[in-house]
């Protein structure tokens, strides 16, 4: 293992680039790529790199990028893309094409904010609006994990028990263009940790269908594989965590990471980076007397609804925060997560940076502030973070 001081796009490319080259025995590797400010930096690594077995093709669209994806998992290839904002709105189509073939398509999503107006700034909004397209989605915290989780992401897509695509999330800037020092593997020990693929479902010589028309009793039964399959992610993810620390000596984060949680009597929900900042509100409120807790909402798909459950029991307050917005309901991970905590606690949203606006300790103070106060929850609170 080497440490190298790089950003979290390039951190993403190099665990694709080891993950290529890991299947080189097999059917080897192609990514599908069309560049999208904040992730070009990834793609751009990509471009350069030499694999022994594969290619990285250049497209004219977003949508043809995943269609490369889709069309070399159906030959049995290791596939890799990324994507961000409205490129991801633009790929959709075959985002949910690659969710229903079954297709352990990998993709790095640098979360950012769609448009109209332009922005270029992080918000979850991209990604959330495809959490049902059949993709499970992993959070990140630190480029360490970004690289780490695209690694797990391909043991975990290619495992026959599972064979769904993976989303990797990690935030614009805060994140993409961020360097932190990582820790990259060698060769050696990604081929040990993740086998050759062989896609039971592949095309090859012999006569296989795909794409066909459905009767509805067979998309019955199709949709029922989806839910299965996504229903066993969870307990395949605790597994591959286990491998994972045993080949590279760290343990991938749990769905749900909770912080000082025990005896709290507020709690902050998060996802991404903004974790980190609610464990600084956390350790301020503890210095204060105050009993605050944090959770970390790793993975959102498939929604984690026992360790939620699990983590929740017994808390009374309980802040959401979303960077996101659902117009008519508020926030997306507010939505899911109020249905899984005590009956009868306060479960408050609040919508902050929204835009790519700068979430500070003081902001998350604020939150718990307010949320101390409340008797009841009331509609999801608007905080501005700045200009």
């Amino acid at each position: 293992m080497t440490m190298q001081l790089i950003s979290a796009n390039h951190a993403s490319a190099a665990a694709a680039m080891l993950a290529a080259r890991a299947n080189r025995k097999a059917r080897g590797f192609c990514s599908g790529v069309y560049p999208i400010t904040p992730q070009t930096e990834c793609i751009e690594r990509l471009c350069v790199e030499e694999i022994e077995k594969g290619s990285v093709v250049r497209v004219e669209s977003e949508h043809s990028a995943m269609a490369v994806c889709i069309g070399a998992a159906l030959s049995g290839a290791r596939t890799f893309t990324a994507s961000s904002s409205n490129g991801l709105a633009y790929m959709a189509e075959n985002v949910f094409t690659a969710g229903f073939f079954r297709l352990p398509v990998v993709m790095m999503a640098v979360n950012r904010t769609l448009g109209p107006p332009w922005n270029i700034w992080v918000d979850h909004g991209d990604t959330l609006m495809l959490r049902d397209s059949g993709w499970i989605q992993l959070y990140c915290e630190n480029n360490q994990e970004v690289h780490d989780s695209i690694l797990l992401a391909f043991r975990l897509a290619e495992d026959e028990r599972v064979l769904l695509p993976v989303m990797v999330c990690q935030d614009a800037f805060v994140l993409s263009h961020t360097m932190m020092m990582t820790d990259i593997p060698d060769q050696a020990a990604v081929d040990a940790f993740l086998p050759p693929l062989n896609l039971p479902h592949r095309v090859t010589d012999k006569p296989r269908v795909v794409g066909g028309l459905d009767f509805p009793h067979q998309t019955e039964m199709h949709r029922k594989q989806h839910l299965d399959a996504m229903s066993r992610v969870i307990g395949v993810y605790e597994e591959i965590q286990s491998e994972f620390e045993r080949h590279f000596g760290r343990r991938p984060p749990d769905p749900v990471v909770p912080y000082r949680l025990d005896d709290a009597e507020l709690v902050i929900v998060s996802m991404g980076t903004t974790a980190s900042t609610a464990r600084l509100a956390v350790d301020a409120a503890r210095e204060r007397g105050i009993r605050a807790g944090a959770l970390r909402l790793r993975m959102f798909r498939p929604l984690p609804e026992a360790a939620l459950r699990a983590a929740l029991a017994g808390k009374r307050r309980v802040a959401v925060i979303d960077r996101d917005s659902s117009p008519g309901l508020g926030g997306i991970v507010w939505g899911e997560v109020r249905g899984v905590t005590e009956p009868g606690a306060v479960v408050q949203n609040y919508l902050v940076g929204l835009g790519g606006g700068d979430i500070r300790p003081e902001h998350v103070e604020r939150i718990l502030e307010d949320l101390a106060g409340r008797e009841r929850a009331g509609e999801p609170l608007f905080m501005e973070t700045g200009e």
